[in-house]
């Protein structure tokens, strides 16, 4: 005779199951229809009970450890992309920008969360640009080896100076020998002082904008007043500066961006993607909403820089404020931050680079944490809807020169695992996780 109360035992465990979630139901109903008689918006953000500017506690898969070791383990077991394209057929013979945010995303990361299995993995992986010796290694000696003097494009090239700078940078702080880790610094010098030299051959001045005018002002021949430079140029010099302690970079970073800011042409904050395109592209307007931040927080303390830190910290705190305007209530951006005609489709490159933009802000109490802490955050969870199982971002916009129509903009491809939004997506999860670290302490 035991299995009848085995059985009775269940059915009363059913039975009692069916009450509970009739009672839920009843209350559930009781709750939506009282007040104002209108169902509340369901909340996109699975944990009700955390604050909706929380940028520490976020539900599981969606936390910037699962996703920060995610997109970085597979950022070190993949090849070169061309461009940011990492499915391209195409190879490119140069190391070019895209490639390197994803490096410095990588770093800084695995660095933040104390990860030295990532850490010694990326310096692995790019010790292969070293080995020019070694004709298997993809990518190839070309890669590194040719300082890359381009008729076009340089600093898109320039850039990759700051990733050999900033292995040396950290080595150093760790305790590393010099005699081991000077191949950094000279490596990546080399790029840094480039940018300020003027060439001397004709071929590599035609395609520049007016590259003896800026060189004799101060600023690189390489200047051509592209919304992409503002990260480009500045994360060169300013990890030459963090390297050596040579206060010419940071300057030379400072006052580069102050004539962006001066010469670019825009609306409330935010920028064109360029002076003959006024349409408020958002990949474009990433660069811009990152170099920023990145610059306040590089800038040494001292006064001297006061001039150039009031300037960068006012126009970003506008930037940011018209940018959480027009964030999408599924927490994206419009590939065009505006207009959006109802055909505007989400673009994850630029979103994720505001929302790093903002986690930038709160971090370093330079946006109100309530506002930007709640935009950052759907910004952050908004992201992890377009990411894939195996860690690749969707609707990443493609490559996009300056276009003449709004149709130009919402007709880009959209890619997926494009380095540009698997870069941005690293940085976001590195400054979630030294604000949690900061906040430990």
């Amino acid at each position: 005779g035991k299995p009848i109360p085995i059985m009775h035992k269940i059915l009363k465990t059913i039975l009692l199951g069916f009450a509970a979630a009739g009672l839920c139901l009843t209350a559930c109903s009781e709750k939506a229809t009282s007040g104002s008689g209108v169902k509340p918006k369901p909340k996109p953000d699975p944990t009700p009970e955390v604050e909706d500017y929380d940028l520490v506690s976020f539900p599981d898969r969606k936390d910037p450890k699962t996703v920060g070791e995610g997109v970085v383990d597979l950022f070190i077991r993949s090849g070169n992309s061309n461009w940011g394209d990492m499915h391209s057929s195409k190879k490119s013979t140069l190391t070019s920008y895209p490639d390197v945010c994803a490096w410095l995303g990588a770093f800084w990361y695995a660095e933040a969360a104390g990860n030295n299995d990532l850490f010694n993995r990326l310096v692995a992986k790019f010790d292969q640009f070293l080995e020019v010796d070694d004709k298997s290694v993809e990518p190839n000696k070309s890669l590194v080896t040719q300082i890359p003097r381009t008729e076009n494009n340089a600093v898109d090239y320039n850039i990759f100076g700051a990733v050999p700078l900033h292995i040396y940078h950290v080595k150093k702080q760790r305790g590393a020998a010099e005699s081991e880790i000077k191949k950094y610094l000279d490596l990546g010098l080399r790029y840094a002082d480039q940018q300020w030299e003027l060439p001397t051959e004709q071929k590599y001045l035609e395609k520049m904008k007016n590259p003896e005018y800026y060189h004799n002002l101060g600023y690189s021949y390489q200047t051509r007043l592209w919304i992409d430079d503002m990260f480009m140029i500045t994360a060169l010099q300013s990890q030459a500066y963090l390297a050596t302690g040579d206060e010419k970079y940071i300057e030379r970073a400072a006052k580069e961006m102050i004539l962006y800011l001066d010469e670019l042409p825009g609306e409330n904050g935010i920028f064109y993607h360029a002076p003959t395109a006024k349409f408020f592209w958002a990949r474009g307007n990433g660069w811009m909403a990152v170099g920023m931040p990145e610059m306040l927080r590089m800038l040494p303390k001292s006064s001297k820089y006061d001039v150039y830190r009031d300037r960068i910290l006012a126009e970003y705190k506008k930037m940011m404020a018209t940018l959480s305007a027009y964030q999408y209530d599924s927490g994206l951006w419009g590939q065009l931050i505006h207009p959006n005609q109802g055909d505007m489709w989400e673009e994850t490159s630029g979103s994720a680079m505001f929302t790093y933009a903002m986690i930038l802000g709160v971090k370093n109490g330079w946006l109100d944490e309530k506002t930007y802490g709640t935009v950052a955050r759907k910004g952050w969870l908004g992201i992890q809807n377009y990411l894939n199982t195996n860690f690749e971002i969707r609707n990443v916009c493609c490559g996009t020169g300056a276009g003449t129509s709004y149709a130009y903009y919402r007709d880009r491809d959209k890619y997926t695992g494009d380095l540009h939004g698997q870069a941005a997506v690293m940085w976001c999860a590195y400054a979630l996780t030294e604000l949690a670290n900061e906040q430990k302490q």
